[in-house]
């Protein structure tokens, strides 16, 4: 958080008596604790959620025996994508699609297993890919976004410590600077939330039609990794919404204000 500035007593037009300075800092300061302590909460619950579930459903072999990677290249074949390139990766759940090199990554347990959870993860990248191809608009947004959000993401780690060690900004200035890059966080990671839950329909959708998932148990295992994966992008957007309310919304009000 930024240094403030004491600010005055407010008062409204009709002399209603706002809380004083040291009660509206106080106030201000359990709001930016509980603000913390909540979004950090919700963050490791979906992290530690989507870490279970994968776990759980990595030791359930689909039916088909199929690889992760032959199942991400016969959607692919399907789509009519032959320029994505499938590679293996050592990262657990660091499976991506990337854009720009039209590269499709899949953890080495999704590229050579054969269980329910490396068909979801790799149809959902798959999903990605085919967005691509689609020119699907969110995604677009996202990868448009991506270098402000970078340097958003920046602002908010070192712009609190600037403001502790030299005081050069004033609280307004430092708020509003604030404000503005956890609103383009926010944004970010509000466009992420249609991308994730539309290719995770996609992969749903086409793992059934394609005969790779044959049993209602398999599509439950495969629906309930997607979805607990996409709890972890709600639980960005809530903390990049929380900590833009918690920089915005006194400057707005006028419950802060400098000397």
């Amino acid at each position: 958080m930024v240094p403030l500035r004491r600010p005055r007593c407010l008062a409204t037009p009709a002399g209603i008596q706002l809380p004083t300075a040291p009660e509206y800092i106080n106030a201000m300061s359990l709001f930016a604790i509980i603000l913390f302590v909540g979004t950090m909460l919700i963050s490791l619950w979906a992290a530690a959620r989507v870490k279970s579930v994968y776990r759980r459903y990595s030791q359930v072999p689909a039916s088909s025996r199929a690889t992760g990677a032959e199942v991400a290249r016969a959607i692919l074949q399907r789509a009519g994508i032959s320029d994505v390139e499938i590679l293996p990766h050592d990262e657990l759940l660091g499976d991506h699609y990337d854009p720009t090199n039209k590269r499709l990554v899949l953890s080495t347990h999704n590229f050579h297993g054969n269980s329910v959870a490396a068909y979801g993860v790799a149809a959902h990248e798959c999903g990605h890919a085919i967005q691509h191809q689609q020119a699907y608009g969110p995604l677009h947004w996202r990868m448009a976004a991506v270098g402000a959000t970078n340097f958003a993401s920046q602002i908010v780690m070192w712009l609190p410590m600037i403001g502790l060690f030299t005081g050069i900004l004033s609280w307004n200035t430092a708020s509003w600077i604030m404000a503005a890059a956890w609103g383009v966080i926010m944004l970010f990671n509000l466009i992420t939330l249609p991308v994730e839950f539309d290719a995770s329909a996609r992969a749903k959708r086409v793992l059934a039609e394609m005969g790779f998932i044959g049993t209602d148990e398999e599509m439950t295992g495969v629906r309930k990794v997607l979805d607990a994966a996409g709890w972890t992008y709600v639980a960005a957007l809530i903390t990049s919404l929380g900590y833009l309310l918690y920089h915005l919304l006194p400057l707005l009000t006028g419950g802060r204000r400098s000397e």
